[in-house]
């Protein structure tokens, strides 16, 4: 594991690098990013409809195929709603 991909794991999408408390928070739901760019960052799933969840998400990301601006692809696994694999970068 290389020293990029050690400082994303455990770490929630869309916080701060050097946020002083980077793991799960209590009372929140988190689903894990399996592959890709964003492999081992959790996404706060709290409060997301089922509908939501079953359609995935693009998330913004500067790691991807495209660079600043990209979107890495996840959707939930089948049977499991706390592991959501990787399908492919959008611009």
């Amino acid at each position: 594991m290389d020293r990029d991909e050690e400082l994303l794991r455990g770490r929630i999408y869309g916080e701060d690098h050097d946020h002083p408390r980077p793991g799960p928070k209590p009372g929140r739901v988190y689903a894990e990013l399996v592959g890709g760019p964003l492999d081992g960052l959790l996404l706060d799933i709290t409060g997301w409809s089922a509908d939501a969840i079953d359609a995935g998400i693009a998330l913004l990301t500067e790691l991807g195929q495209f660079g600043p601006g990209g979107r890495a692809l996840y959707d939930p696994r089948p049977g499991e709603r706390n592991r959501w694999d990787w399908s492919g970068d959008t611009s």
